[in-house]
């Protein structure tokens, strides 16, 4: 597939869910004082970030280490896309709930609530594609990870303004949409490998 600079952020933020992982966030920091949290969830959102990013430079080489091609990449990224879909369609939350009452650390917020398979296949996947836009890809990963920082720092304020239905039935929208792309993604890579392997 050919992605624009829009059309990687919108599936970035789809990968990374920031409706759904209000309430990960919200059980994870439950035990935090109210007035850390904003900056627990920024400091969270920038490892997750910095994971990314460096994904995105170190991508290609891992490719190469591995002996792994794009198009191994595309599809099996299209699977994991499609298994994260399903999640967000039938949320089951408690997976990521956790009974420590320390302040949490990289893990489960930053990885894998942000940073999860899906989103280092997703930034490893662009680059592969079209390495030279890689500045197109680091802008689409900030505006990403801003818009996330944004929604889960007011998170609840906007679980009070439209409702917790309202938010599940955004996140199953959006989780609909991300199954569409994971299928365009899959019969693509399929359609690629059928050539590849009539040469």
């Amino acid at each position: 597939m050919t992605y624009t600079f829009a059309s990687a952020t919108v599936l970035l933020l789809l990968i990374c869910d920031p409706l759904g992982n209000i309430p990960i966030f919200a059980n994870a920091l439950r035990h935090v004082a109210p007035e850390r949290r904003a900056g627990v969830i920024l400091r969270e959102v920038l490892i997750a970030f910095v994971l990314l990013l460096a994904f995105m430079f170190v991508g290609d080489s891992f490719l190469r280490v591995m002996g792994l091609s794009g198009l191994s990449l595309q599809i099996a990224g299209a699977v994991v896309l499609f298994l994260i879909a399903l999640r967000m369609i039938f949320p089951n939350h408690t997976a990521y709930e956790s009974t420590d009452t320390r302040e949490p650390l990289i893990v489960p917020l930053a990885i894998p609530a942000l940073a999860g398979p899906s989103a280092l296949a997703t930034v490893m996947l662009l680059v592969s594609q079209a390495p030279q836009r890689r500045l197109e890809w680091i802008a689409a990963l900030s505006v990403t990870m801003a818009v996330c920082a944004l929604v889960l720092v007011l998170s609840d304020r906007i679980q009070r303004l439209i409702g917790d239905r309202v938010v599940l039935a955004l996140e199953r929208l959006m989780g609909l949409i991300l199954v569409a792309v994971a299928v365009e993604m899959m019969i693509r890579g399929l359609k690629s490998l059928a050539l590849e392997m009539g040469r």
